[in-house]
């Protein structure tokens, strides 16, 4: 939580990123959103075919073919995607494409999308987007009760929608119907976790008037007992995603296993990400701004000033007892008897450099067990004075 501006920054550049590359360089739809035909030709590829194929299409005259687009399919196939193609168009260019690569017009598979047909499916994605967004807003705001954790949920779920379509700008990727599956899939993944997050949060703060810490402390508390979870969730997710990616790109070529891949692996990652780190800061952020939370916090820390105040003066009467303690030794020791700690002499009772007072060599004329006992009596007071003196 103490870090939540470094976290909005990294988001910042990267949602700025995204944004710029998607206005000024748009989405490459595919052709199912724009309408359009599209040949598939068997050919041996090169790293020329797409400007072969390219060029050939353009060479049979037909008008507005500018916007030809060419991807080969692994190493024995090539798509020719072109607007929309009139049955006698379609046929002037299977058969061109047939004698460039030396096939038969029947190889060279074709399919048409109407315009129209493209526009309905681009609408009907756009509604199921809003009607999930509208869902999710509502069903978190009656589990929790709290309408700001809808507030953050939903931020953290564009978060993620953004950088998601936003690759496929950055890196020319065509937009299809499975790139749109797999937006709508991260988005649920995104939700579980921020719930996931939100739950352990809403059990941190109960009651949290009562406790001894702020709202920003106990989430941030409950970020810490959740991170590893949420790694491990998203590691076992994405591996077999990236698993998938990677035999799509590699071994099939482009189509939509790649375009579901992308959106998966891209969106798994930066929900786990927005759930941590966009989610819980900015809901914590918001519960801070309440009245309720600043009296809190006032609170706490009129108490920590106090604790403070208390906590220095005992340190100083510690060091003034001690410093008085010094003293009154060191005037005992110059006023006092002098101490000698040495070996005892040749009888039990007597110490070398010490003159005992009061004490007759007849006084413990008897038995040698009686002249020990009294000897020792003799001893205490003085064993215990050293001890006083030397603590």
């Amino acid at each position: 939580m103490g870090h939540r501006k470094r976290w909005y920054t990294i988001s910042g550049v990267l949602l700025l990123i995204c944004l710029a590359s998607m206005l000024f360089r748009g989405l490459n739809l595919g052709i199912e959103f724009q309408g359009g035909t599209v040949f598939t030709v068997p050919v041996t590829v090169t790293s020329s075919t797409p400007n072969e194929l390219g060029r050939v299409v353009e060479d049979t005259g037909l008008s507005e073919l500018d916007g030809t687009s060419v991807v080969t399919i692994g190493d024995h196939s090539a798509r020719v995607q072109t607007r929309t193609m009139t049955p006698e168009e379609v046929v002037t260019v299977r058969t061109a494409l047939a004698q460039f690569v030396g096939v038969s017009v029947d190889d060279v598979a074709y399919s048409t999308v109407g315009a129209s047909w493209g526009q309905q499916i681009t609408e009907r994605g756009i509604q199921a987007l809003v009607v999930f967004l509208v869902l999710v807003a509502l069903m978190i705001w009656a589990y929790f009760r709290d309408w700001k954790m809808s507030v953050a949920a939903l931020v953290a779920l564009v978060h993620d929608l953004v950088l998601t379509i936003g690759i496929y700008s950055v890196l020319g990727l065509t937009v299809s119907p499975a790139s749109l599956i797999g937006v709508l899939t991260i988005l649920g993944y995104s939700l579980y976790d921020t719930v996931v997050v939100f739950d352990k949060v809403r059990e941190n703060v109960k009651d949290i008037t009562k406790q001894k810490h702020t709202y920003s402390e106990q989430a941030n508390l409950a970020v810490n007992q959740v991170l590893v979870r949420s790694i491990n969730t998203t590691v076992i997710g994405v591996l077999p995603v990236a698993a998938i990616l990677v035999a799509a790109t590699f071994f099939m070529g482009p189509g939509p296993l790649e375009d579901l891949g992308l959106a998966l692996f891209v969106g798994m990652i930066a929900g786990a990400y927005s759930s941590i780190f966009i989610a819980a800061p900015l809901l914590a952020q918001l519960r801070e701004r309440e009245p309720e939370m600043v009296k809190h916090r006032e609170k706490l820390g009129r108490r920590t000033a106090r604790h403070a105040r208390g906590s220095m003066q005992s340190v100083a009467e510690v060091a003034d007892s001690a410093e008085q303690d010094e003293d009154d030794a060191a005037k005992g020791t110059r006023g006092g008897p002098e101490v000698i700690l040495n070996e005892v002499g040749e009888d039990p009772w007597e110490l070398e450099g010490v003159e005992v007072e009061g004490i007759e060599v007849d006084d413990l004329d008897g038995p040698e067990d009686d002249r020990a006992e009294v000897a020792a009596t003799r001893r205490q007071p003085r064993r215990q004075s050293r001890g006083r003196r030397r603590n």
